[in-house]
């Protein structure tokens, strides 16, 4: 239930969560009442401000979530930081973008960071071996910190489940953890393979306290919530449910919410304990983006893939996911606990960063929001590229109606549009209508080309549109299919 769920290919490839390319399917058909907007600050943008509440307003209406929390940041800067819907539905609560969410597995990013800590104090060795903090675990002579940290490891994890059995309602403590899960043979061979396993970072912390000699939370919150001014940071593990003001929701199945089940004390010790405001998590993105907290080498080895013992590539770090977006680098996580989901997506070359907080857990409302923002936000809107993208839309309203302007075109593009393939995207492009949103979303050079492309939105569906243009100007390709 402690997930990060990953992105295929270049972004996230989710465990238990639902496509964000289905999730308009799935709940377009849900009837909901107006939501409500909180903006708790302010943006220097209107145009920008506007765009992100539709886009927040419009999902959380499409897929029922109660609320979300949002904050954005710009330049390294938080630029945006607002709250949506209902914190609390019997009786109504509004959102306000000063209550905090849990965070769920995006903690393990930061328990990843009193790891590097430690180790820039000179108390440990990412290639250490566990034994050498926790003792008695399987194989623990072998399997090394940074294997924990990077899920690949081989421990089994102890929350696959997308609901909490009846014993994760008791309390426990984490080496009640280790001694039902982290003694039992491992699942591969340590650094063999990938698999998600929340016993992993229950060990890294109780390696924290080993060579820290201090409780966890303790190390956490001397070394990184009170430096970077984290304040409203709290142990949801220790705490509970009552230290949150949100009410986490979930469904069975397709009926009403029903506030979520809690784990007992002792389960999300290091895996998933922290809640904290939207804004607070972006104070964490900042950092990362300035590399103001741990030294460069440390955010390097936390932000490069790990490689399996094949050397194929994890598409996993120290706690993070790592990736591509629209070519830009992203460093990535998101998490799921106690009726809380959230996202959180970090372009630390382009100095921006995405937060999304929720309150229903199985849902997919904050990856389609952040998803979206990050759109935007790498949306090119200066005056040269309007024409490009106005000039992107004459043709594909041409192509609706079956004609193309030849000339726009280099000769392998004209083979291209035969009279068959206009004909196939007349016949499949026509029926949709007029679009509704035609907007730029990335640009990249290849093959001597600009490589452009587009989000087109219709009232039925969303496409994506990208073209190669030629240093003539011509259109060296044209290319529309479904936005994934």
């Amino acid at each position: 239930m402690l997930v990060s769920r990953r992105r295929a290919l270049t972004l996230i490839k989710r465990h238990m969560r639902i496509p964000h390319a289905f999730a308009t399917v799935l709940f377009g058909s849900v009837a909901l009442g107006p939501l409500s907007l909180h903006a708790q600050a302010a943006t220097g943008d209107p145009q920008l401000a506007g765009r992100i509440d539709s886009i927040a307003s419009s999902v959380l209406k499409s897929t029922g979530v109660p609320s979300a929390s949002v904050a954005v940041v710009r330049h390294g800067e938080i630029v945006y930081a607002h709250a949506y819907g209902s914190a609390k539905l019997d009786p109504a609560v509004a959102a306000t973008s000063d209550m905090r969410y849990g965070i769920g597995s995006i903690s393990k990013q930061l328990t990843a960071a009193t790891i590097l800590l430690l180790q820039q104090d000179g108390k440990l060795s990412l290639d250490d071996h566990v034994s050498r903090f926790v003792p008695g675990l399987t194989r623990g002579d072998e399997v090394t910190i940074r294997e924990l940290l990077s899920h690949t490891s081989g421990y089994q994890d102890f929350w696959p489940q997308d609901y909490v059995p009846p014993l994760m309602q008791e309390p426990i403590s984490p080496q009640g953890i280790l001694d039902r899960w982290a003694k039992q043979p491992l699942d591969f061979d340590p650094g063999t393979k990938w698999q998600y396993s929340n016993t992993n970072f229950v060990i890294a912390a109780l390696v924290v306290e080993k060579a820290s000699g201090e409780p966890f939370f303790r190390f956490l919150q001397s070394r990184i919530l009170d430096p970077l001014g984290m304040k409203s940071a709290i142990d949801f593990d220790a705490k509970g449910p009552s230290s949150v003001q949100p009410i986490g929701y979930m469904r069975y199945a397709l009926g009403p919410l029903r506030p979520a089940t809690s784990t007992g004390p002792g389960w999300m010790h290091g895996a998933g304990e922290l809640a904290m405001t939207a804004s607070d998590l972006a104070r964490w993105d900042i950092a990362m983006i300035r590399q103001s907290l741990l030294a460069p080498q440390s955010y390097k080895a936390m932000e490069t893939t790990v490689l399996l013992s094949d050397g194929v590539s994890s598409g996993y770090g120290l706690g993070v996911d790592v990736g591509m977006m629209s070519g830009h680098r992203l460093i990535a996580h998101n998490g799921e606990v106690a009726g809380f989901t959230a996202e959180n997506l970090v372009f630390p070359d382009d100095s921006v960063a995405v937060v999304v907080l929720t309150n229903q857990d199985a849902a997919p409302a904050d990856g389609v929001i952040a998803d979206q923002i990050a759109r935007v936000l790498f949306t090119t809107q200066d005056a040269t590229e309007a024409k490009h993208t106005a000039l992107a839309r004459d043709i594909l309203e041409g192509l609706q109606r079956g004609t193309i302007n030849r000339s726009l075109f280099t000769d392998d593009a004209n083979a291209y549009f035969s009279t068959q393939a206009i004909l196939d995207f007349t016949s499949g492009l026509a029926p949709l209508g007029a679009p509704t949103e035609f907007v730029q979303i990335s640009q990249a050079n290849r093959g001597g080309m600009v490589e452009r492309s587009y989000r087109v939105t219709f009232p039925t569906r969303t496409l994506r549109v990208w073209t190669y243009e030629m240093p003539d100007g011509k259109l060296e390709q044209y290319q529309v299919a479904p936005m994934g």
